[in-house]
C-alpha cells in the first residue's frame, strides 16, 4: 500500500494558528498549534468531531508548516488532533528541532509515539486506553472529568505515570458548571491533582 503520507513529509492539517495555550501546565504561554485530522477513539463529548474523518482533510507539505511556525516567531509547537499518534512525527519533529522551536504534544497515547518531544501531555481515554510507554514519558496528565466516574479512572491512570508526571483534572466544556466544583473539592481531598480549565474558551482566544 503507497503511504500516503510519505513518512510524514504530509499530514492530514485541519488547522494551524498561533496563540496562547489555554490548559493545563503551560497555560498562558504561547504557541503554534498544528491540529491533526483523524481519530477512531469516538468521544462523546469531542470538541472538535471535525478531527474524526481522515479522508475529509488535506495533506499539507510538513516542510510548508514548518515555513509558517518560523514565520510566525513562535519558539514552541503544540501537535494536537485528531490522534496525532496515529502518524509518524519523527520528521515534523525533526525540522522544528533543527530550527531551534520547542515541540510539544497532546495525545491519548492510544499508539506509540514518534518523533522527539519537550513535553508530552496525555489525555488519556477509557474506551482506548494508553500504551504503556506513553504513561511512562508522560510530562503532563490532564483527565477529562465528565461523570463520577472518571475520578476513579483518573486515579487508576495516575497510577501508571512516573512521579515527576505534572496530574490535572479538567472539567468537560458542556458540564463545567457542575463538575468544575466537584473537581475542587475532589483536589482539596487530594491535592497531588491541579485544576485545568479551558482558559481559551472562557477569555474567546481562538
Amino acid at each position: 500500500m503507497k503511504d500516503i503520507f510519505e513518512n510524514g513529509k504530509k499530514l492530514p492539517l485541519i488547522q494551524e494558528f498561533y496563540t496562547i495555550q489555554g490548559e493545563g501546565y503551560h497555560t498562558g504561554k504561547a504557541a503554534y498549534f498544528i491540529r491533526i485530522g483523524g481519530c477512531d477513539i469516538g468521544c462523546r463529548w469531542c470538541d472538535t468531531k471535525i478531527s474524526w474523518d481522515l479522508d475529509i482533510h488535506s495533506l499539507a507539505n510538513t516542510d510548508d508548516i514548518i515555513e509558517k511556525v518560523k514565520q510566525s516567531e513562535a519558539k514552541s509547537v503544540v501537535v494536537t488532533g485528531g490522534e496525532p499518534s496515529t502518524y509518524d512525527l519523527s520528521y515534523l519533529s525533526e525540522k522544528a528541532k533543527e530550527n531551534n522551536i520547542e515541540t510539544f504534544i497532546e495525545t491519548a497515547g492510544v499508539n506509540e509515539l514518534t518523533g522527539k518531544w519537550d513535553w508530552i501531555c496525555l489525555s488519556p481515554k477509557k474506551q482506548k486506553p494508553p500504551v504503556a510507554s506513553v504513561y511512562k514519558n508522560a510530562d503532563e496528565l490532564k483527565v477529562i472529568i465528565f461523570n463520577v466516574e472518571d475520578f476513579d479512572w483518573a486515579e487508576e491512570c495516575s497510577k501508571q505515570v512516573s512521579g515527576n508526571c505534572k496530574l490535572y483534572l479538567q472539567p468537560e466544556w458542556s458540564r463545567r458548571d457542575v463538575n468544575t466544583v466537584k473537581i475542587i473539592n475532589y483536589i482539596k481531598s487530594n491535592p497531588k491533582w491541579s485544576l485545568s480549565v479551558q482558559l481559551h474558551k472562557y477569555l474567546f482566544i481562538p
